[in-house]
């Protein structure tokens, strides 16, 4: 008990702040924790791979798509690939947590509840985002691109013969996409609240805004208008939520300023 007590205090000053060796010992520890879950959770999936792969192929399936596999390990490693992806989205809250719990004792009072709102509500929004994905953009993006090859001539001349991995690629980017995307109106809350983003500048920077969205969905979709549009308009109508979100809360944090610097002026009375 002495020889804890006496390890503990060589890792604090005396000021009761945590010394380069305690940060380090912390840091650490908590990466021992991130890593061990997901190893934990990659194995989980990696149970069910083969499950998850076949349903991904089936939600192709429904709109005419037929798959190959082109390697002999290629089957294998989409199988590894989506383990390894179904494990990051199922560990990202402890990940969250033990990233937030390593900075605490650096951030100030209404800093460290500014993050966990965000640990709280980020991973719900990310999967709201994958929903959106999964029932509406996914099946509009597939449907249209199968389409593509019903003209009759085409049929004749050229069959279509994906592969697996081609799809898993698109498929597995469109969720991570969409998820990462309607995360922002919760960063806008979080910079806002943080005395880092205002109104005017979303205002300002709305038109540039709009024309990166515009590169970023041309880039990340398919080479086809439709892709493009379904990824751009989301985001940009995200993009409005988060100026009309960024208005709300940089008000109320105008006003608490206000109402503190009411307080002090009362006291020096």
């Amino acid at each position: 008990m002495t020889m804890t007590k006496h390890k503990k205090a060589k890792e604090s000053n005396s000021e009761g702040m945590m010394t380069v060796s305690g940060h380090l010992k912390e840091m650490r520890n908590r990466i021992a924790v991130i890593l061990l879950v997901f190893i934990i959770a990659v194995v989980a999936f990696i149970t069910i791979a083969p499950r998850l792969v076949m349903f991904f192929q089936e939600m192709g399936t429904r709109y005419g798509y037929e798959f190959v596999f082109i390697a002999p390990q290629e089957l294998l490693m989409q199988q590894f690939r989506v383990a390894v992806v179904g494990a990051l989205v199922i560990a990202s809250p402890v990940i969250l947590y033990e990233l937030y719990a390593f900075a605490r004792p650096g951030l100030t009072k209404s800093e460290s509840g500014v993050l966990r709102i965000a640990l709280l509500f980020g991973l719900f929004f990310f999967c709201l985002g994958l929903l959106f994905a999964y029932f509406i953009a996914l099946p509009f993006m597939l449907n249209f691109l199968i389409s593509l090859q019903y003209d009759q001539a085409l049929q004749e001349s050229i069959k279509a013969s994906i592969s697996i991995a081609s799809y898993l690629d698109f498929v597995l980017l469109m969720f991570i996409i969409f998820g990462c995307m309607f995360e922002m109106p919760l960063i806008s809350v979080v910079l806002s609240r943080l005395g880092l983003l205002t109104p005017k500048m979303m205002n300002s920077l709305r038109p540039y805004a709009i024309i990166v969205i515009f590169i970023v969905a041309a880039i990340v979709t398919p080479p086809d208008v439709a892709s493009q549009i379904m990824v751009a308009v989301p985001m940009i109508l995200l993009y409005l939520l988060s100026t009309l979100l960024c208005k709300i809360f940089y008000k109320k944090r105008k006003q608490k300023q206000a109402e503190a610097e009411e307080a002090l002026d009362e006291d020096d009375e």
